[in-house]
């Protein structure tokens, strides 16, 4: 019952504790961070918004696409996620739908208009590129606690306000599939919100970085980036998400999110 990649708010004297009475070896902290960001960010219900997908060629060529987003929030399980693209024309009614899980292979299917079929994105395939972005479609899903082990590394200042603090801990994919060895991540000590994460690869060198900003606090509890921008080290392409409209709370239900229905999304 996760949103993808972000996480949530101020700290407590309760978790400060918590951290010295139990969390005593480096894995033990790491997986304390991340049961604590992932425990405050429950309860949101689910959540529609709209997203411009800017990819920017090693030349520094730009193109853009225009998105939108619906996300609803599974108690016991993890997210079931919609993307709907509107822009350019050419892949308009593209249509991406993610059932996240607790433990275990996510479900994903991808409807391309062109083709008028709707594809299962196979577990073995997750690593692949989404939709042409340095996004890969295992960074769509929600990023569930269990489905990592975890190695806290250090404490220091968070990139891109020095004025924070930000815990800095590794985390390893349980899935055997997976594109990623490890992932290193900076989370905010004040509210738990992911501010850098760095992707290495199956041979273990540095693939992408996410560099996460323009945080907004929604219902006095959850925050979510406006701004995400991934670079992929190895191409030197990036591709930038500008999230807007966030709404919570609107009504959705499972039936929104239907795979015998992508073909019909506009």
């Amino acid at each position: 019952m996760k949103k993808p990649l972000i996480l949530a708010l101020g700290v407590t004297a309760f978790s400060l504790l918590s951290f010295n009475a139990y969390a005593e070896t480096p894995e033990e902290k790491g997986l304390a961070i991340a049961k604590e960001a992932d425990a405050r960010d429950n309860g949101w219900g689910d959540t529609t918004a709209n997203m411009k997908m800017v990819l920017v060629n090693k030349q520094g060529e730009t193109s853009e696409r225009e998105i939108r987003t619906k996300t609803l929030e599974i108690m016991g399980d993890g997210d079931k996620g919609l993307t709907i693209f509107d822009k350019p024309r050419d892949i308009r009614g593209t249509a991406f739908l993610t059932f996240s899980h607790v433990t275990g292979a996510d479900d994903q299917w991808l409807y391309l208009p062109a083709l008028k079929r709707v594809k299962r994105i196979s577990s073995r395939n997750k690593s692949g590129p989404f939709m042409g972005s340095e996004f890969a479609y295992e960074d769509m899903s929600s990023q569930e606690v269990d489905k990592y082990t975890y190695k806290y590394l250090k404490d220091e200042a968070c990139p891109g306000d020095a004025s924070l603090t930000c815990f800095v801990s590794e985390r390893y994919p349980v899935d055997e599939f997976s594109g990623y060895t490890k992932q290193v991540g900076w989370v905010d000590q004040t509210h738990y919100r992911p501010m850098k994460i760095d992707f290495y690869d199956r041979k273990g060198s540095l693939l992408k970085t996410l560099t996460l900003s323009d945080y907004n606090q929604y219902l006095d509890k959850y925050w979510r980036a406006h701004t995400m921008e991934m670079v992929n080290h190895l191409t030197g392409k990036k591709s930038i998400l500008t999230w807007s409209n966030y709404q919570f709370k609107t009504g959705l239900t499972d039936s929104d999110f239907n795979k015998s229905q992508l073909k019909r999304l506009r």
